[in-house]
């Protein structure tokens, strides 16, 4: 498993199974509903690279995320409350070997985003990614790419940038932004420090027969301080705390849709929300993750 991973991504250590739980503080939302809304959530993120051959790469990650939003506002039977979403991402395909310093990344991308009341076809959302990566030196490596998806408010195209970089023996830089970014100081062999960035925008198909067939759009941008330390052998505990930024859960006909999205650039955008549940306050999370290194 060693080599493998060390093939597939050629970082110092990979996370390859995390269990999370998130808890977003209660806050008062605006009007025209002055009332609290809370927010509780979890993550499960399992990677399976495989060897095809000593250029050849089939790679997997599945995902697995959920939140529960709930308004003590009586909102009545026309939009969703509490509100329950579940996702599942699987991320699969080939990472070919170019040369000593350069690879290509193919994935194939399907969702299934519901809130499990109706599982059907229209809970299917489809994408891909295509990422160019370059080892400058053993400090850094980048990667360069696009990903696309059907998203249920339209289609959705965002550049990317994976970032693996040892900064010194302390300090490194790591992440696919704009999604994720961590800036991590290693204090001990054991314990590390930082800061975390966390951006997604997912949309969720819903089957409750007052509104079915709507969707909701969340949006979340995560800034949190960690702290990790290792429990045993290869598994860590990781502590978050932070604020969400420009959070909100908003509710749509299905038919409501905009023309394109660019990463936050919206084209044909004139949606009305049904009504939109949060916004940004304080988080918490905790994960428990199995960590391979690749340093030993």
């Amino acid at each position: 498993m060693l080599t493998i991973s060390q093939a597939v991504l050629a970082q110092s250590s990979l996370d390859l199974l995390t269990v999370s739980g998130r808890y977003g503080f209660p806050q008062t939302a605006g009007e025209p509903i002055a009332a609290k809304n809370s927010e509780y959530g979890g993550l499960v993120n399992l990677k399976i690279p495989i060897v095809l051959s000593d250029k050849s790469i089939f790679y997997s990650e599945v995902s697995y995320l959920w939140s529960h939003v709930e308004s003590e506002a009586d909102l009545g039977t026309a939009v969703a409350n509490p509100l329950d979403i579940k996702g599942y991402i699987l991320q699969t395909g080939l990472v070919q070997t170019l040369n000593e310093k350069q690879k290509l990344h193919l994935l194939f991308v399907p969702r299934f985003m519901s809130d499990g009341e109706v599982k059907s076809e229209d809970n299917w959302q489809f994408g891909g990614v295509v990422m160019f990566e370059n080892r400058y030196n053993n400090e850094l490596m980048l990667r360069y790419g696009l990903l696309y998806n059907t998203e249920l408010f339209g289609p959705s195209l965002t550049p990317l940038l994976h970032v693996d970089w040892n900064i010194n023996s302390k300090w490194s830089l790591a992440g696919l932004f704009p999604i994720s970014l961590k800036l991590a100081y290693q204090a001990t062999e054991s314990f590390s420090t930082g800061f975390s960035y966390f951006a997604l925008v997912t949309s969720y198909r819903l089957g409750t027969p007052e509104y079915e067939g709507d969707y909701v759009e969340r949006r979340s941008i995560d800034l949190t301080a960690y702290a990790r330390q290792k429990i045993v052998n290869n598994i860590f505990l990781e502590g978050r705390i932070g604020y969400a930024v420009g959070r909100s859960y908003s509710q749509y006909d299905e038919d409501d849709q905009l023309d394109f999205r660019i990463m936050i650039l919206d084209f044909g955008d004139d949606r009305v929300a049904k009504n939109t549940m949060m916004k940004g306050g304080p988080i918490a999370n905790l994960r428990l993750v199995y960590n391979l290194s690749f340093d030993n």
